[in-house]
């Protein structure tokens, strides 16, 4: 494979999952595997964890899937599960970061400044602590990519949701930033690696649905379609995709 991170797809490739738990994760970890690559999933909660790796492993016999409860707010943690995963696979050719969270208030004046403590930990520090700790490796990588789930109302805040939009909007500007680093070190060939982000409005999934059955959605994404979209990126040159916001809903 050439110099500019042309998509290989991800047969053989070695994918970390960050915040793989969720319903998001779950259907990470299915389409990465079902796509042949070896998934490497993390999580804060442990049982949830083996959940989500057992599902994916059945689903697909002989795919490689394992866990680990990682504490991301901890760069050495990061790095230490970075270091373990390159050394018993050989490679990693990507970082999914869908650890998420949310707080939110009725209106901006009822803010509540504990609610950006919880999302600074949350969105930021673990993008800054997997961003870090994965991007010595990504380079190593003849496709590595990452891959970072953010929300349309990091660019366009309403009232209520400053302290999370002000969060996802920092969370961005950092993996942005990343993809400014992969493109000054691709020099004339361009980046070899890449930092992508996907935005959407909300997400929804099965469970949901079952719950509110009368409810629209409308804009919302459904964690499959999600799931198809990190894949694709492998699909796609790292110049095409790096410090690309590519949107999965309209625009706000």
């Amino acid at each position: 494979m050439n110099g500019n991170g042309n998509g290989g797809g991800l047969e053989g490739a070695v994918i970390a999952v960050a915040g793989a738990a969720g319903p998001a994760g779950r259907a990470a970890l299915m389409r990465l595997a079902e796509a042949g690559a070896v998934v490497v999933a993390s999580d804060a909660d442990p049982a949830r964890l083996a959940e989500a790796v057992d599902a994916a492993r059945y689903a697909h016999g002989g795919a490689t899937v394992v866990g680990d409860t990682v504490d991301l707010f901890d760069l050495g943690a990061a790095r230490e599960w970075a270091d373990k995963t390159e050394k018993e696979f050989g490679r990693i050719d990507g970082l999914v970061h869908l650890v998420g969270g949310w707080r939110g208030s009725a209106s901006f004046a009822e803010t509540e400044l504990a609610d950006w403590a919880f999302l600074e930990k949350v969105l930021i520090r673990t993008v800054q602590s997997t961003s870090l700790a994965f991007h010595e490796p990504l380079m190593r990588s003849d496709r590595g990519r990452y891959v970072l789930i953010s929300a349309a109302g990091a660019s366009k805040p309403t009232a209520g949701n400053a302290a999370y939009a002000a969060a996802k909007a920092a969370a961005e500007a950092w993996t942005l930033a990343m993809g400014d680093d992969f493109r000054k070190l691709g020099g004339e060939d361009g980046p070899k690696a890449a930092a992508a982000i996907l935005v959407i409005k909300a997400l929804v999934h099965d469970a949901m649905r079952a719950e509110r059955p009368n409810a629209k959605f409308a804009g919302f994404t459904d964690v499959k379609d999600l799931a198809d979209a990190i894949a694709g990126v492998w699909d796609r040159p790292a110049q095409e995709v790096n410090g690309q916001r590519l949107w999965l809903t309209p625009k706000p």
